[in-house]
């Protein structure tokens, strides 16, 4: 008896290969997020760790206030694209979640269709048995029957 295949089969590889696409973007996407807060963290880190010298002239103070508040802005737009790399991971990998889910409901719908598969072809070899049986014991012609009227099992 031949196996019918599964018709979503094509279907099914694209939406595995979606999938695996979409965990590979996600990966990405944590490691870029996981970067930018690394990054943001050390700009904020070497922020803190300044420290004016007591004495300066008005200019160096000017300067140097200057120059802290340009590490402040950096620190500020580093911690600004850290979180806008963790919200983009995160919708990254809702639609890993989403392929995944999509990926495992044509399995589902696959063993589903083994499954019947597999009761179809039990219920056809239970049928073609019983017809054997049923078939031998409908096959008793009177020269087989011996004088005590039991068939023959010979034949």
């Amino acid at each position: 008896m031949k196996r019918a295949t599964f018709r979503l089969q094509p279907v099914l590889e694209l939406r595995r290969t979606q999938e695996r696409a979409a965990a590979t973007a996600a990966a990405e996407a944590a490691t870029a997020a996981a970067d930018a807060d690394r990054r943001a963290t050390d700009y904020e880190t070497t922020l803190a760790a300044a420290v004016l010298p007591r004495s300066l002239t008005p200019g160096a103070f000017v300067s140097a206030m200057t120059l802290l508040r340009t590490a402040a802005t950096d620190a500020s737009a580093a911690r600004s694209l850290a979180t806008a790399s963790a919200e983009q991971a995160e919708l990254v990998r809702a639609s890993w979640t989403e392929a995944a889910q999509r990926t495992k409901g044509l399995e589902r719908l696959k063993e589903r269709h083994h499954a019947a598969q597999q009761a179809a072809e039990d219920a056809a070899e239970e049928r073609a048995v019983d017809d054997l049986v049923t078939g031998r014991a409908g096959r008793v012609h009177p020269l087989d029957a011996s004088s005590d009227g039991e068939a023959s099992w010979t034949r």
